[in-house]
């Protein structure tokens, strides 16, 4: 990035704005790219977790803050500096999710279900895979609709319904 700033300098102090509007477009472009990057980690964390609870039927405390944790840097990196508008779109998760997060979610979480007695292969056939999409996109859609700070709340009423939801509700009071 330092090489195209640099070249951006030189272009506008030579007059080559042509030059000098598609280093613009170019460093747009990384900087976009790199959001994506961010959210797919996220993403990544999210799923995994939602692997996991699906497969062994339970909730626990650190896995419910992580997926909290994923949404809430989701819902940050998602909205463009504008405010108005989202680098993804609540129609275009489920697409994302299958084309850019799933295998590898798969891939990790086979290490993390039951001590990583599947192989990522078994997993994903154990696994109801529309069902995970279904649940990440519900809760990625809370995130266009509630604040930050009332978030956290909303998750945990959702959180609740996951296998093994009831229990680790109970056990917070």
């Amino acid at each position: 990035m330092t090489q195209e700033l640099i070249a951006l300098r030189k272009s506008i102090l030579e007059g080559r704005y042509t030059d000098a509007l598609a280093i613009v477009d170019e460093l747009d472009g990384m900087s976009k790219q790199a959001i994506l990057r961010q959210i797919q980690s996220f993403l990544n964390v999210l799923l995994i977790h939602l692997i996991k609870n699906q497969v062994e039927h339970r909730l626990t405390g650190s896995w419910a803050s992580s997926i909290r944790n994923s949404l809430r840097e989701i819902k940050k990196a998602n909205i463009k500096d504008n405010k108005t508008s989202y680098y993804i779109n609540s129609d275009e998760w489920e697409n994302f999710i299958e084309e850019e997060v799933i295998e590898d979610a798969i891939a990790e979480a086979a290490e993390e279900v039951l001590n990583g007695i599947y192989t990522q292969f078994q997993l994903a056939e154990m696994m109801d895979r529309n069902l995970i999409i279904q649940t990440a996109v519900r809760l990625l859609n809370l995130t266009y609709i509630h604040s930050p700070k009332d978030l956290p709340a909303v998750l945990a009423q959702h959180l609740s319904q996951l296998p093994g939801g009831e229990d680790w509700i109970n056990r917070r009071k």
